[in-house]
């Protein structure tokens, strides 16, 4: 019980000469009282005074002894408290839809969220234009991208809080030392001699002290059992789990963004390239309608025609550099690049293998190896604990305390003392705090359970959604390249066609506007099938494996 001395040892203590060990948290007060029975033999002509001055000391250890018995049982260890969703921010998405009434390929949107759409810039001697391949810009972004360092320092925050909560389990151990002086009023503390009864004839003792000692000790804390204590660790225990899945699904969302955007930046590319066939191919047209208009064989009109689209294709043309060098500057941004770099991808799109494997088959796959469905469980799995931790606070828990080291009035003089203690504390009423915990850690459970449950449903709605855009994608570069070299063929008669004079410069720029238009959708078909074929692997989760090898998948 802390705070409380026995008797024997006291007035063993208090004796001159005495040789007991005594430690309590209030010391001052212990000397004040032997200073005073010092006093009190030594000056025996005044001793009815002394006693009364050390009753005035006794009264002030009494109080002190009972404030101090007061305070030494430490509050109940409270539970944690989770938050209601265990859900974290949104990764990146990639939807593609029907195709606009103006062109036959699938559209695609790739959102990259905020957290993801920025990086840490890199600090080495960047090269004005950069040769990268999509191995080359993952491995960039997976070292820069900010939804990394995010989920990294996110994952840092729990570990410390998990090791916060273990502190509560493990011994406290401190050294304190101290040199202490003291002097006390009596009549400031209430102890005068009108509060005793005696006369004014006898000079009451207004002061005690002045006394000087010093202290050295160390000081041990221990939680011997605290329930709610232990299931609050493990619960930071499962935290730190689902966090550090998430930090692994924040690479396959790295993977994702970067290869989008890797992507599209081929993609804009390969329409810049095909662009500028349209332009020579209008050119071309032009020249040879001008010089039959100077030549009389073919009206103005022909000729200012020609111009029109080749001036309409030129203004294509210079949107398409626009397209590029700002898809240029959002891929700088996921990977750490400058913003001004000049990236030139190596790779080529081309049309990709079909896959083998049935809607099912995938969707079990991605159940047993999806990072974000694990981390649902492991978030459930805290939540469990931590309404464990709630209901353990009716239980009993049991600390134990203890203090030992040296004290006296002169380091080469001073005695070895000790406190030890133990303490049971049985909780009885709360008012209803216990009830509050548990209903809180009631609903957050419930929502964690809803979300793991969605989470499953989710995952398999990703794959099969993939798997259909994937598979709609191979009917299409299909069919596209059939379109590409039909109105390939188109235009080269057309153009024929004008040059002998059976066929004006109309026939000439829709031949011209058909192979534009079956060029672009060439090149977003594969386009689409690269997206729709890294998609189906994010929907897996094994984005970051299935990366390396896309570009080696290739239709025979």
């Amino acid at each position: 019980m802390a705070g409380s001395i026995h008797v024997g040892t006291l007035i063993e203590w208090l004796r001159p000469g005495g040789s007991k060990e005594l430690l309590t948290p209030r010391r001052s007060e212990f000397w004040r009282l032997r200073k005073c029975v010092t006093d009190m033999n030594l000056t025996a002509e005044k001793s009815t005074l002394n006693v009364l001055a050390c009753g005035s000391a006794i009264a002030l250890l009494a109080i002190s002894g009972a404030a101090t018995f007061a305070q030494g049982s430490s509050p109940s260890t409270p539970p944690i408290h989770l938050p209601l969703s265990g859900r974290q921010s949104g990764g990146v998405s990639v939807r593609q839809s029907a195709p606009i009434p103006s062109g036959a390929s699938t559209s695609v949107q790739i959102q990259v969220p905020g957290g993801y759409s920025g990086s840490i810039q890199s600090t080495d001697a960047i090269p004005e234009t950069v040769d990268l391949t999509l191995s080359e810009a993952i491995r960039r972004g997976l070292q820069a991208n900010l939804g990394i360092v995010n989920s990294n320092i996110a994952l840092q925050e729990s570990v410390a809080e998990r090791l916060g909560t273990r502190s509560e389990l493990l011994p406290n151990i401190s050294l304190n030392a101290s040199e202490n002086a003291s002097k006390v009023n009596l009549a400031a503390e209430g102890f005068s001699s009108s509060a005793f009864g005696i006369s004014s004839a006898f000079q009451f003792p207004t002061t005690v002290g002045p006394f000087h000692y010093y202290d050295l000790h160390g000081a041990l804390q221990q939680s011997v059992l605290n329930v709610t204590a232990i299931r609050n660790l493990q619960a930071r225990k499962q935290a730190v789990e689902a966090d550090l899945l998430q930090s692994r699904q924040a690479r396959e969302e790295v993977v994702l963004a970067v290869t989008g955007v890797y992507l599209q930046l081929m993609a804009d590319r390969a329409l810049l390239d095909r662009q500028q066939a349209e332009v020579a191919y209008a050119e071309a047209s032009y020249k040879q309608g001008r010089a039959q208009a100077d030549a009389g064989n073919k009206a103005e009109i022909e000729a200012t025609r020609s111009l029109v689209e080749y001036q309409t294709e030129q203004q294509r043309l210079r949107s398409q550099q626009g397209e590029v060098e700002k898809r240029q500057i959002q891929l700088a941004r996921l990977i750490g690049l400058p913003p001004g770099t000049h990236i030139q991808p190596r790779e080529q799109l081309a049309a990709l293998s079909a896959e083998g494997s049935t809607p099912l088959q995938l969707v079990q796959l991605a159940w047993s190896q999806r990072l974000d469905l694990k981390g649902a469980e492991a978030q459930l799995h805290s939540a469990e604990e931590a309404r464990k931790a709630a209901s353990a606070q009716r239980l009993p828990s049991i600390s134990i305390s203890g203090t030992y080291g040296i004290q006296g009035t002169n380091p080469n003089h001073g005695a070895s003392v000790f406190q030890s203690s133990a303490s049971l504390n049985i909780p009885i009423f709360q008012g209803g705090r216990i009830e509050a915990d548990t209903a809180e850690a009631d609903a957050v459970l419930k929502q964690r359970r809803a979300e793991l449950a969605d989470q499953r449903s989710a995952i398999e709605a990703d794959v099969r959604t993939a798997y259909i855009d994937l598979q709609v994608t191979y009917d299409q570069v299909a069919l596209a390249e059939s379109n590409r070299k039909l109105a390939t063929q188109t235009l080269q008669q057309s153009q024929d066609r004008f040059a002998v004079g059976v066929a004006d410069s109309v026939e000439v720029v829709n031949s011209e506007e058909s192979l534009a238009a079956a060029d672009h959708d060439y090149v977003n078909s594969l386009f689409s099938q690269h997206i729709a074929r890294i998609t189906l692997a994010h929907a897996m989760g094994e984005a970051e494996r299935d990366v390396t090898d896309l570009f080696e998948r290739k239709a025979p």
